[in-house]
């Protein structure tokens, strides 16, 4: 007989995890103890459960199969819901496995129907309802015999399809549970619909290649689906054949080197005109793997591509569903798969001259880059577009990056940074919550085996999980932490003076919210602490911050409300009303000749 608990952390162990991140609980004791005793996982002790959940789904994101974060009972796996939903929009595999009460504290009868109370065990709550509209599958385990079947199922679920996090709720005295590991049964992965019908492929793919063919300026599109479907490898063997210009989201921002001629950038509401100027005038687009959300859309899909043939691939029939109207190819379908029934067709092809439009691509993407000479100048604080170009370009390729989830730490820092060949880039786009980016580092850094991992973040952001700097130190990882120093939220601080004239609350100290001086706290944690306060030398300080020994704090003073752009934006006709402006058209706005100059389609009428 084999206790259940040694059960399940062998389970985790099988399935390849090396690494489990946690908060330990008495509602987990036995699940804790058994993780204790188990060689084959290295326990990774957090101070909170959501870093615990942050740090499994970045560690998933790393190693590009499952997280697994534990949590005890109550507030345990109520803390971690933000992790949980992070995974859920980021379509991450974690695997949550945490503690509930016995199974006769429980506020339900033995039929599972609710008492009618709110609470009846210490610390009870029911989780599960909690979790299950953010889960692919969530359960609580009443029966011993059933762990097999429910961690197999889960499991399966996670990893197949469009990815994403689940559930396992395990009750104390189940934990305990002694079970015969070779009667209980399993689950059959055969039972489950299929993700998606490939009957049909061969006729989309033959579709989609003849609408390249006759395209004269096509572009590719490629999202984290390709990644999910483990294709990268594929995309790049397509990519290199076809020889058409590509952009990405930010989500696979490292999926394309920066650096390669083809690539053009990354399009959206925040984007290198370039980047937009080709998206829009493309006749054209085949996007693999990318949801084409708002951010990408400009809120306005039917006039995303609008002269082109969109072909849009995905393995998420609602995903395609919200875009029906304005997709020509609809694809659902694994990246991969698509992706190798591309490269089985890649005959079919027809070369085609399209040096010119390769040409312009590549045109738009010097004569705007993200990055200008204003930004560089060596005066006062420091710009983060410069911040970022210098950090893009001082690391190696094998380091791993991590960026904030909101303000600054994404939206200019992501936007701005180039990506290397062969590096990765982090961050939980989906949510965009705040305090991501410490657990998210790592989660990444132990993933990658203790690399050098560079990790920038907002001062606001850095706060919300600021005691994980102990987990941090704890394990020496050699994370250097670039903090944006812009007292306090920026972006709230320039969202409430756009709305309403000033900033009124929790923004900076003059509205409620105090900064500490990070330095201090990093050096309370017993980290090394470096400050950065003018962009004099700024390269020079970026190399001594990198090249210090194990895990930095380095508090840099940026510029506390500097503008982010290109962004979409409205413009105000001489009338005094408002119009929307399409992606191509992006804020501060050029003179008009130059803009019509960009146009290859004809413009939309203000």
């Amino acid at each position: 007989m084999t206790k259940l608990s040694d059960y399940v952390m062998r389970f985790v162990a099988d399935q390849g995890v090396r690494h489990v991140f946690l908060v330990t609980g008495g509602g987990a004791m036995h699940l804790n103890a058994s993780l204790a005793q188990c060689k084959a996982i290295e326990a990774i002790c957090n101070s909170h459960e959501q870093a615990a959940a942050m740090a499994a789904e970045n560690y998933a994101k790393a190693t590009n199969h499952l997280g697994v974060a534990m949590v005890t009972t109550g507030p345990g796996g109520t803390n971690a819901i933000t992790g949980l939903a992070g995974a859920w929009l980021d379509s991450t595999p974690v695997l949550f496995l945490s503690g509930q009460v016995k199974r006769p504290d429980r506020m339900f009868a033995a039929d599972g129907t609710p008492l009618g109370m709110r609470q009846l065990g210490v610390q009870e709550v029911d989780i599960v309802s909690i979790v299950q509209p953010l889960t692919k599958y969530a359960v609580t385990v009443l029966d011993p015999g059933s762990i097999r079947y429910h961690l197999e199922k889960a499991v399966h679920r996670a990893l197949n399809g469009r990815p994403g996090p689940v559930w396992i709720d395990i009750p104390l005295d189940v934990q305990a549970a002694p079970i015969d590991e070779t009667s209980v049964p399993g689950f059959d992965p055969a039972l489950e619909p299929p993700a998606f019908d490939a009957s049909g492929l061969a006729g989309t793919v033959r579709e989609t290649i003849a609408a390249l063919n006759r395209s004269e300026r096509p572009l590719i599109f490629v999202g984290n689906g390709v990644r999910l479907a483990r294709a990268e490898d594929e995309f790049r063997r397509l990519f290199h054949i076809l020889q058409i210009p590509a952009e990405a989201t930010w989500c696979a921002a490292d999926i394309i080197s920066s650096e390669d001629p083809l690539f053009v950038g990354r399009p959206g509401s925040l984007a290198a005109r370039g980047a937009n100027f080709a998206l829009q005038n493309c006749d054209f687009l085949l996007s693999i793997g990318a949801r084409l959300d708002f951010a990408i859309t400009g809120y306005a899909p039917d006039k995303l591509a609008r002269a082109a043939h969109r072909v849009m691939v995905d393995i998420d029939a609602a995903e395609i569903a919200k875009l029906a109207p304005y997709i020509h190819t609809p694809v659902r379908a694994d990246a991969g798969a698509f992706l190798r029934e591309m490269l089985r067709q890649v005959e079919s092809v027809q070369p085609k001259e399209r040096a010119a439009w390769k040409a312009r691509c590549a045109d738009w993407k010097t004569r705007y880059p993200v990055v200008l000479d204003e930004h560089r100048k060596p005066q006062g604080r420091v710009s983060i577009f410069n911040l970022a170009e210098i950090i893009g370009q001082e690391t190696t390729p094998e380091d791993l990056m991590v960026c904030g989830n909101s303000g600054s730490g994404i939206e200019i820092f992501l936007f701005a940074c180039p990506t290397r060949t062969g590096q990765r880039i982090f961050h939980t786009a989906g949510l965009g919550a705040m305090g991501c980016a410490l657990p998210n580092s790592i989660g990444v850094c132990i993933a990658g085996e203790r690399k050098r991992t560079i990790c920038v973040d907002g001062d606001g952001g850095f706060m919300f999980n600021i005691q994980e700097l102990a987990t941090v130190r704890h394990h020496n990882l050699p994370i250097k932490f670039f903090i944006l120093n812009n007292d306090g939220y920026a972006s709230i601080r320039a969202s409430q003076a756009n709305f309403f004239g000033v900033p009124l609350l929790g923004c900076d100290e003059s509205t409620g919210l105090l900064i500490p001086d990070l330095c201090k706290v990093a050096t309370a944690f017993g980290l090394t602490a470096a400050r950065i306060t003018s962009q004099e030398n700024l390269r020079e300080e970026v190399r001594r911050v990198l090249e210090m020994p194990g895990p930095v704090v380095c508090d840099v003073h940026v510029i506390p409300d500097e503008v982010r752009g290109p962004r979409l934006s409205s413009m105000q006709r001489p009338d005094g009303s408002m119009v929307s402006k399409p992606l191509e058209d992006l804020w501060p706005f050029l003179p008009r000749e130059e803009f019509l100059a960009n146009m290859i389609i004809s413009p939309l009428e203000e």
